[in-house]
């Protein structure tokens, strides 16, 4: 497991998103991504040895891949507004996030691709964010 004891001030703290989950990870702002996607697996590994949940209801999980590699990252499309979707995020693996707009506090989603994946631009991010609807009492006030 990778694990930090001194974080340091250049370090960015990215909130790493695939279906219900959330992985906040400080990355050092100029590792590359193949350092962070071999991270991110890393931990998926040592929490979700049988696969990461992607959805609760209906029950989905995603197989971990055998490869670093095989993980995709996207980010919002408009940070605003989450339902716009996500914009993958095209990088060679010695790029640095930060090359490539990452900040500090980022919300980005990671997919999890074939090894035999022709195309990563048809690669489907799934993220779910909780819904906060309003009950409605017998009287039919909030």
């Amino acid at each position: 497991m990778v694990r930090r004891d001194d974080i340091r001030d250049i370090d960015m703290s990215i909130r790493f998103k695939h279906g219900n989950q959330t992985i906040f990870i400080f990355i050092d702002s100029m590792t590359t991504f193949s350092q962070v996607q071999e991270e991110l697996l890393d931990i998926l590994k040592e929490r979700y040895p049988n696969g990461i949940t992607t959805s609760v209801i209906p029950s989905e999980k995603t197989e971990l891949p055998n490869s670093a590699s095989q993980i995709k990252f996207a980010v919002l499309k408009n940070k605003a507004d989450t339902t716009q979707g996500w914009k993958p995020v095209d990088f060679e693996s010695d790029d640095a996030p930060v090359d490539k707009g990452f900040e500090d506090n980022m919300m980005v989603a990671f997919a999890i691709v074939a090894d035999d994946a022709d195309d990563a631009d048809d690669v489907t991010f799934k993220v779910e964010f909780p819904s906060y609807e309003e009950e409605v009492d017998d009287a039919g006030e909030l």
